[in-house]
């Protein structure tokens, strides 16, 4: 049996994933990094991206997540999230009502930094809508 650490995922609505991982990848906002069992303590805030979730003797899981952060250790990481949809339940309408909504979002802010943030977020959704 391969070394595991606890991992949860949560978003407002549910608790999406509660197992044991044997390795996460994590799309930190200072970049993507991989949690593995024995990792030493972290703490990042999440830009929009994927995680790539091996859990003990399942196939790798993906999830787009937007927002949020995670926290982890040697024996856990827990991810919150704003938003956590399935790769495998994502479609390219809902991806493209998403960047619609994140255009209008950079076309109505009223400041730089607020018009930074959301140019932001649209150039991850345009990156993760290329990848479907």
């Amino acid at each position: 049996m391969a070394k595991t650490f606890k991992f949860e995922l949560v978003s407002p609505e549910k608790l999406v994933i509660s197992g044991n991982a044997t390795q996460v990848v994590v799309p930190g906002s200072e970049g993507a990094f991989a949690v593995l069992p024995g990792h030493a303590p972290v703490m990042s805030t999440l830009k929009p991206g994927v995680l790539d979730i091996t859990m003990d003797g399942e196939a790798e899981t993906r999830i787009f997540v937007r927002g949020g952060f995670a926290e982890g250790g040697p024996e856990s990481l827990t991810v919150l999230a704003e938003q956590a949809i399935p790769m495998a339940e994502l479609d390219a309408a809902a991806l493209a009502e998403e960047v619609r909504n994140a255009e209008d979002d950079v076309k109505d802010a009223r400041d730089d930094e607020t018009r930074a943030r959301a140019s932001e977020r649209l150039d991850h959704l345009r990156q993760l809508q290329g990848s479907l």
